[in-house]
């Protein structure tokens, strides 16, 4: 389900139940853009347009959704129209355009080409776990993270969440693991990882496909490079490249978790309980592990002992 993994802590218990997280987001459903509006974003059906729920709910956690939408103008177009409404008007008035009224013409270009213009969606799906106190967003971007959190916050009227701040400084704990193979039993290091140079220069060195015990690798640590990325199976049910903001990209659930759900007969909505079930247990199991290791935050709740037998009683 999730490509990715951003992590933001709720700084207090979230007290919406799942009837009135619904309803808060419905206030904010998604609309398609107007004819001159360059973009719209708000809230949609994590299954598809083919339902209208807005969120699903699995033993403490809800699963949303939000999708924007915005109408492509390339600069180049607005900017070679802008050039020949000038060259008209200096030629036909024989006089020169000012920057004011450059401005002025530029906008009514704009709202003159939008109605016409193509327009692209996004989805961008996240869920809040009211048991641990996290909120998961499938984004590899920091600003798209931050805008849908900010769609949800205005939604919602007040969400305190922050970003890990963790006691030990990811790049540093990474570094050790493949400079002294430290690394902890349950994650094994994959065959790619990020270096990059502290000092000023900030040199970056990108590898794919490399056995990262190598001399090659080692030697790069030892004149100072520092891993910024890593990639890693946990525990032989996640992989997943690990970031030094402590960000997960190309997430991947093992496929031992997924067998049990290969052949079932299930219409759409059971199998998405049942995946984000699986995946929910794991994240939240994992975000646990870093906290040990990486001290996320002081006096994080511990995972309910109930978890695992709410999440794997039959669907």
């Amino acid at each position: 389900m999730f490509k990715n993994a951003r992590f933001f802590r709720l700084d207090q218990p979230f007290e919406f139940t799942a009837a009135e997280l619904e309803e808060a987001l419905g206030g904010r459903r998604f609309r398609p853009c107007g004819p001159i509006e360059t973009a719209t974003l708000g809230w949609t059906s994590p299954l598809g347009e083919e339902t209208t729920a807005l969120v699903q709910a699995v033993s403490g956690c809800y699963l949303i959704c939000a999708r924007r939408q915005e109408r492509l103008l390339p600069s180049a177009a607005v900017a070679e129209a802008l050039d020949e409404r000038v060259s008209e008007l200096e030629a036909g008035e024989a006089r020169d355009v000012g920057r004011a009224e450059r401005r002025r013409l530029r906008e009514q270009i704009i709202n003159e080409m939008l109605p016409r213009a193509f327009t692209r969606s996004r989805r961008t799906q996240l869920y809040l776990d009211t048991e641990s106190g996290w909120l998961v967003v499938d984004s590899s971007s920091e600003k798209q993270a931050e805008e849908v959190v900010s769609l949800l916050r205005e939604t919602l009227g007040s969400l305190p969440v922050r970003l890990p701040d963790p006691v030990r400084p990811a790049a540093n704990v990474l570094t050790s693991w493949l400079l002294d193979e430290s690394a902890p039993n349950d994650f094994v290091p994959g065959d790619a990882c990020e270096l990059r140079d502290v000092g000023e220069q900030a040199g970056v060195v990108r590898c794919s496909r490399q056995d990262l015990a190598s001399e090659e690798i080692l030697n790069h640590l030892r004149a100072g490079k520092q891993v910024t990325k890593l990639a890693l199976e946990w525990d032989e049910r996640l992989s997943f490249t690990l970031a030094d903001d402590l960000s997960l990209k190309r997430l991947r659930v093992g496929e031992a978790l997924l067998e049990e759900l290969d052949g079932d007969d299930m219409d759409p909505a059971q199998r998405l309980d049942a995946e984000f079930a699986i995946l929910a247990l794991q994240v939240r199991q994992l975000i646990a592990r870093l906290d040990e290791v990486f001290g996320l935050a002081p006096n994080s709740p511990a995972v309910p002992k109930t978890l695992a037998s709410e999440l794997d009683a039959p669907f």
